[in-house]
This record gives C-alpha cells, sequence and structure tokens, in this order.
C-alpha cells in the first residue's frame, strides 16, 4: 500500500485487493487517502474487503440475475417479477447500487404508500432489500441500506376477512351464483377449501360414499395460464376433509349433470379446463354478489331504466343507471369497492367451526394450518352475538323493585337523566 501525490493536486492511494489486482483510488487529502487505506488493511483482514468500484453496478442488472436465480413457486416468482417491473425498477434500475442509501430507500417507501397500500409497499421494499442483501453478500456494496427502513402501518379495514354467515350463504348468496357454479361456491365454503385445492379437486380424490375429500393436489395460475401441482400449498395442507352429509347428492348430481372435465375435474370450466381466477371474479363472484345485495344493490327505477348503489371503500356514495338489470349488475360488480372474497368464504368457514364449539386442533386439521396459532389469529374472525353480549350484562339498571314513587329521580324521567 502506498500514497503518491498527482500532477493535478490530489493524492492516489495504491493498494492490492484480495485477489492480487492492483487498485488505486484518487482523494483530495493525503489523510483522507491514509484513512483510506487504513479501513481497506482492516477489511481485507477480517475478510469483509468490497472493491471500491463494484458499487458502480446498476441496480437493474443485479436485480435481473437476482430474481433468476432465486427458487420457489411459480406464482410466487411470477408475483416478483410483477412488482419489481412496476415498482421497483422505475425507481431504482438505472441507480449504481453503491450510491443507494438509507435516506433515500426512505423517502422512497414513504412517498409509495401515499399512493399503494401497505402490503404493497412492504412486497416492493422486501424486494429491493432481497437485491442491497445479495449485493452485500457478493461484496459489491458494505452494507444494505434498506435495514430499519420503517415501512406505513397496516390498518384494518372493514373489508378485511369478512365473514358471511351460513343463512347468508345459503338464503341469499347460493341463490344468486349461476347454476353451474353453485356447487362450486357451495362445496368451497362447506369445506374450507382453498381456492387451487377446490378448482384443482379430481375424481380420485372426492369419495362421495364416504363422504370426505382429499386435498393432494392443486391448480395454481400464472400470468392467466393454469398448470397442475401435484401437492398442495403446504405439508399440513395435504389432508381429508369430511363433507356435510347434505352436500353429498347434489354433488353427486352436479357431476352428472355436468360431467368431469380433464384429468377428472370435479368443478370445471365450461370447456373442461381448471377455473381461472380472474374471469370467474368478474364474471361469476362479484355479479353475483350484487345480485345477492351483498355488494351494493339494483333496482328497477323506471321502464327501461335499472340503478345501481353501493358504497365505496371510502365510504363515499355512488350510482349508475343502465337500461337492463344484467347491464346494472355487471356495472355495479365492476365498479364497486372490495366486497367479498372467495377467499373469506375460508375465514367464514374456520370461524364456524371455532363458534360452535370444535376443539381448536381439529380446526387446524381440516384447515391445514401448520400451526395452530395460525387458526387463531389469522383466520377465525368470531361473528358478532350481541345476544350472548346483553345476556351477560342481564338484570336491571334501577335494581329489581322498579322506580320509587317517592323520589321523583328514580322515574322515567330520572332513568333518562342518567342515561343522558
Amino acid at each position: 500500500m502506498s500514497i503518491h501525490a498527482t500532477p493535478g493536486g490530489q493524492y492516489r492511494a495504491k493498494w492490492r485487493d484480495p485477489s492480487g489486482r492492483q487498485r488505486s483510488k484518487n482523494f483530495a487529502t493525503k489523510r483522507e487517502a491514509r484513512d483510506f487505506l487504513a479501513t481497506v488493511r482492516t477489511s481485507a483482514s477480517n475478510g469483509t474487503y468490497v472493491d471500491p468500484q463494484a458499487g458502480r453496478l446498476r441496480f437493474a442488472e443485479h436485480a435481473e440475475a437476482w430474481l433468476s436465480s432465486t427458487t420457489g413457486e411459480s406464482t410466487t416468482r411470477a408475483r416478483d417479477a410483477s412488482v419489481m417491473r412496476t415498482h421497483v425498477l422505475p425507481r431504482w434500475g438505472d441507480w449504481q447500487i453503491g450510491k443507494i442509501d438509507h435516506l433515500s430507500v426512505q423517502g422512497w417507501v414513504s412517498e409509495l404508500g401515499r399512493r399503494r397500500s401497505p402490503a404493497t409497499v412492504a412486497e416492493a421494499l422486501r424486494l429491493t432489500s432481497g437485491v442491497l442483501r445479495s449485493a452485500v453478500r457478493n461484496r459489491l456494496i458494505p452494507f444494505n441500506p434498506c435495514e430499519d427502513v420503517a415501512l406505513p402501518r397496516r390498518r384494518k379495514h372493514d373489508h378485511d376477512d369478512r365473514v358471511v354467515t351460513r343463512d347468508q350463504l345459503s338464503g341469499l348468496l347460493l341463490p344468486a351464483v349461476p347454476t353451474r357454479y353453485r356447487m362450486f361456491v357451495a362445496p368451497t365454503a362447506w369445506t374450507g377449501l382453498r381456492w387451487g385445492e377446490a378448482v384443482g379437486l379430481q375424481s380420485d380424490a372426492l369419495d362421495l360414499a364416504g363422504g370426505t375429500l382429499r386435498v393432494i393436489r392443486t391448480v395454481v395460475e400464472v400470468s392467466g395460464n393454469t398448470d397442475y401441482k401435484p401437492y398442495p400449498k403446504t405439508g399440513a395442507g395435504r389432508r381429508t376433509v369430511p363433507l356435510p352429509r347434505w352436500l353429498v347428492p347434489q354433488l353427486r348430481d352436479h357431476v352428472a349433470r355436468y360431467g368431469l372435465g380433464e384429468r377428472g375435474l370435479v368443478f370445471p370450466n365450461a370447456v373442461g379446463k381448471p377455473l381461472r381466477r380472474t374471469l370467474f371474479r368478474s364474471r361469476i363472484w362479484r355479479p353475483s354478489l350484487v345480485r345477492a345485495g351483498l355488494l351494493g344493490s339494483v333496482e328497477h327505477t323506471g321502464s327501461k331504466e335499472f340503478t345501481g348503489r353501493w358504497i365505496d371503500d371510502e365510504g363515499r356514495a355512488n350510482a349508475l343507471t343502465r337500461e337492463t338489470y344484467a347491464a346494472a349488475v355487471k356495472a355495479v360488480a365492476s365498479a364497486a369497492g372490495t366486497g367479498l372474497r372467495f377467499h373469506d368464504l375460508r375465514h367464514s368457514y374456520a370461524t364456524w367451526l371455532v363458534d360452535d364449539g370444535v376443539p381448536p386442533n381439529m380446526v387446524q386439521r381440516v384447515m391445514g394450518h401448520e400451526s395452530v396459532t395460525t387458526t387463531l389469529q389469522l383466520y377465525t374472525r368470531r361473528t358478532e352475538n350481541h345476544d350472548r353480549i346483553l345476556d351477560a350484562l342481564g338484570g336491571s339498571m334501577l335494581g329489581a323493585d322498579g322506580p320509587d314513587d317517592d323520589d321523583p329521580d328514580d322515574g322515567p324521567a330520572g332513568a333518562m337523566a342518567v342515561l343522558r
């Protein structure tokens, strides 16, 4: 290691990196050059040496290499690529990774949080941090500037993990679902299957004689294309689920009427292929919610006028008119807020079981959860039962003997005064 003055009045520090190659860097003062070489000497001795020139690599280049090296499910990789393309690369793609600092990342996260949901911001930061963590491990930069970046708070919304009651499901929603898909929604709701598990259910996993179904495979959807996966989401996901007795003959009739799809699919689309989530949501699920009165409403307001109304996620009232009932339903389904999600049928199933006193460990098994904590904390939202609360309060505010005629404050006016 050495320091030499340059003709331009600077000081050039020279050293050899761990591979033996000669390196140099100019500084304004001799002290800065000396301090830098001391840092190089220390990092080389403890194995943390980072080439000062390596940080010039563009973020997009390393991000591409990092994404291509990751392992995981095809759906996860597709989601990560989408978030990277939509949110991360537009901000950091052209940056040299060595120029990205903590303050810049925090500012980006805060700005993105004003435009996108907390979940989206968290995913964008996770991917950004993953790329830069890889850069640290590959000795391109000395530290990860994403560490200790504060994320926007995740707040619960009214539409988060909604629960539909059994009466609402059987009396309102199911009658509003087109006949062909009614026997797809009902078994999913009364068995707690995930979307991919229900779509991927094949005849060899359905035991109508025994009144059970087995979850042994799923269907995944990536970029509009469906594919079969010969195993469920987790190890605990491989399970046997009992069917309600009344559901068995209806399932048998459904199969007899519509037949099986490719590979023995029990719930195929009209051409025998697996159902696609995005199309089912827009064409079947959300219009059914509207017809059931669970996502806005449509009423006949004129000879050729149907008015659709809904309250959006911000609490604002909205209305539109169309010439036909079907057109109004379609418009409300497209424009309305979040509403009940198909996955909320699974939340509802777990809630029904817990509310009815089924032991949590049994709920855990039929839900296919790795941990009972997941069952209790994430998927069960106890339904509101105000009668139980009022019964617990019991008694009379004024006492068992009622008001005292000699004391005017014990009469109705006095009671109202207390309430006020």
